[in-house]
């Protein structure tokens, strides 16, 4: 008998979460900024920024990837956030 395959079940986009872990004075993490509002926005989307500078786990963690950006918990990216990509993710 051969396995059943599932595809993942679509989740609505105000059920999506995207994280982005950054720095101050990052510009890397503002550019990144910037293409994660565009794209949340556009596809309603919530998203939070966290700070290295102000927890100590992500800082050990994420240090020589910032920013780093989180789709649902799971790393998505990091340096450069590509739109289509970050948009693609969210709408499969």
């Amino acid at each position: 008998m051969s396995p059943i395959f599932r595809r993942k079940q679509a989740r609505a986009p105000e059920d999506r979460l995207v994280t982005l872990i950054r720095k101050p004075g990052c510009h890397l993490c503002d550019d990144a900024q910037l293409v994660i509002e565009k794209v949340c926005g556009d596809l309603g989307v919530p998203w939070e920024r966290k700070d290295i500078d102000q927890d100590p786990q992500l800082h050990d963690q994420y240090w020589e990837q910032i920013p780093v950006v989180l789709v649902d918990s799971e790393q998505h990216t990091f340096w450069r956030v590509d739109e289509e990509r970050l948009r693609k993710a969210l709408t499969d």
